[in-house]
């Protein structure tokens, strides 16, 4: 999974992602201190791990990773090339989702690039610079492929005017990712890879003092609706916390979160919004050299699934041994767990389940 940070200069994208990746991006109180990408790995949270690396004491536990793209801020009138321009929203086409940092915290000494901080004008800036690049991507895409349908090809006629109904909720200013698609639409889409079609994460970025409180925040309101109105996920965080929360050692987070009144770290949240935005799950394997996690999108069969260790895996797929995360802590072991019957063996059409704990079968 690839999310890529955006918003406007200054709304705290750069402080968020040195918090949560820990990879030390420049941040600085004016605009444009990000120019080119800075990018970031990090580890999926998954208590299971640990409690199955204590069973199996394996030499290596792998967690699944996100990466994270720290892009420069945008402006009003980036698709035409003000600011930083068009160089940026190239560098968005290439991540898997959005996560959209919107300023929600008032501060006079943090400079905002239009004066005081508007949650919903905000994102309406940034919806719209990504809206109008699309525009222009999808008159070129229109003229080319009517002129191919002049032959009269039903599929490039049908094409075209799926464009069209794109092209007119565009129009109207409204995000691609708000277009209704049937199943014989869904053909289009996959070459097209418009901006305003990525998934978003809202990120209403609050004060300290908002913590625990973010329902009184008006612009967290406004981000609230939005988010709704899109079917998109939103979460709230303070990317100063998450800075602090960054400098402290691993035993001393959770109390400091508790101290705040917090269940979960910003990054925690994050990461959870994340998977459900992009329906992705996790399924693990297990043994003595490594325990480890493997993300893989909801509804993916087995074969599928064993690709994602290994091509020869999906290629010579004979059975997938699996066992549920919860019935092997309860059994206590793998043995005891194959005494009391609760392995099962399937096939090709099995659909994998969240915390599936499976061995796959090949043979090439």
């Amino acid at each position: 999974m690839k999310l890529g940070i955006v918003g406007l200069p200054n709304v705290g994208k750069s402080t968020l992602f040195n918090a949560i990746t820990q990879a030390g991006a420049e941040c600085a109180n004016y605009p444009y201190c990000t120019i080119e990408p800075n990018v970031g790995t990090v580890a999926v949270p998954d208590e299971r791990l640990t409690v199955l690396a204590e069973m199996y004491q394996p030499r290596k536990v792998l967690p699944a990773v996100i990466e994270f793209v720290d892009i420069a801020g945008l402006i009003a009138g980036a698709s035409k090339g003000e600011g930083l321009g068009n160089q940026f929203l190239a560098n968005i086409r290439e991540v898997d989702a959005i996560v959209h940092v919107v300023r929600c915290f008032e501060d006079e000494n943090v400079i905002h690039v239009a004066g005081k901080a508007d949650a919903a004008r905000d994102i309406d800036t940034i919806n719209l610079e990504l809206i109008f690049s699309d525009i222009e991507y999808l008159e070129r895409r229109i003229e080319k492929t009517k002129k191919a349908a002049k032959s009269g090809d039903k599929t490039l006629l049908a094409e075209v005017k799926f464009y069209e109904k794109i092209m007119g909720v565009l129009e109207a200013g409204r995000s691609a990712r708000t277009v209704e698609i049937d199943d014989s639409e869904r053909q289009f889409t996959k070459e097209l890879n418009l901006l305003s079609a990525k998934p978003v994460l809202y990120v209403a970025n609050i004060s300290d003092s908002d913590i625990g409180n973010d329902e009184n925040n008006v612009h967290v309101k406004q981000v609230a609706d939005i988010a709704a109105s899109e079917e998109a996920e939103w979460v709230s965080v303070s990317a100063e916390i998450e800075e602090e929360i960054a400098a402290l050692e691993e035993d001393e987070r959770a109390d400091f979160l508790e101290d705040l009144g917090l269940a979960e770290s910003g990054l925690d949240k994050i990461i959870a919004a994340g998977y459900r935005l992009l329906g992705l799950i996790s399924f693990l394997t297990v043994g003595e050299d490594e325990v480890r996690a493997w993300t893989i999108t909801k509804g993916l069969k087995a074969p599928q699934a064993a690709g994602k260790i290994h091509s020869d895996f999906q290629r010579g797929f004979i059975r997938a041994e699996v066992i549920t995360y919860d019935d092997l802590i309860a059994a206590g072991s793998m043995v005891a767990a194959k005494e009391k019957g609760l392995v099962r063996s399937e096939g090709k059409e099995y659909v994998m389940q969240d915390g599936d704990v499976v061995l796959f079968r090949f043979n090439v």
